[in-house]
């Protein structure tokens, strides 16, 4: 997918300009993280299924394998999911992840970036996260969005978006 379609692709909830949903939430470490606070740098904002499971863990590595690059664009690197913050210190340490991973265990951020869906496998419906990721530039507003993201070369794709920025 080339960065132009990326952008073409917009989540049910929010479009390219509109300014990111600010939240405060619990981290890994026992830490905290507010959107608002990291205003000054870009941001991608990953949303993931599950802790350690197959395609979260190759995306979350391709991330932490990118982490200095994306550092040079003067972006920071936020996963999420509805996980808590026990499986993400777990899954942090187990492989390495050196950014932060936001618990939304009560789904309110995930549904205020319409990741929140309804899924569907083996023809059962359940509700899920879509993989979805929001590059949020310095001033807060959402410069690319990534649906239905496919993990294998994503990190590199939004690290390339991200020194656009």
């Amino acid at each position: 997918m080339t960065a132009s379609s990326a952008a073409e692709k917009s989540s049910a909830a929010l479009s390219i300009g509109d300014k990111a949903p600010d939240f405060t939430l619990p981290t890994d470490g026992s830490g905290s993280v507010s959107l608002s606070k990291l205003k000054g740098k870009n941001v991608v904002l990953y949303f993931y299924p599950k802790d350690d499971t197959p395609g979260c863990t190759i995306e979350a590595k391709d991330f932490r394998d990118l982490m200095k690059d994306f550092e040079k664009s003067n972006t920071v690197i936020l996963g999420m999911s509805k996980d808590d913050v026990k499986s993400h210190d777990k899954f942090k340490q187990k492989f390495c992840l050196p950014f932060t991973l936001a618990s939304d265990v009560d789904g309110t951020t995930c549904e205020a970036y319409g990741v929140w869906v309804e899924k569907s496998m083996y023809g059962k419906k359940y509700m899920g996260i879509d993989r979805t990721t929001f590059l949020i530039d310095s001033h807060g507003k959402i410069a690319q969005i990534w649906s239905k993201v496919k993990v294998e070369g994503h990190a590199k794709e939004v690290l390339e978006a991200a020194k656009g920025l």
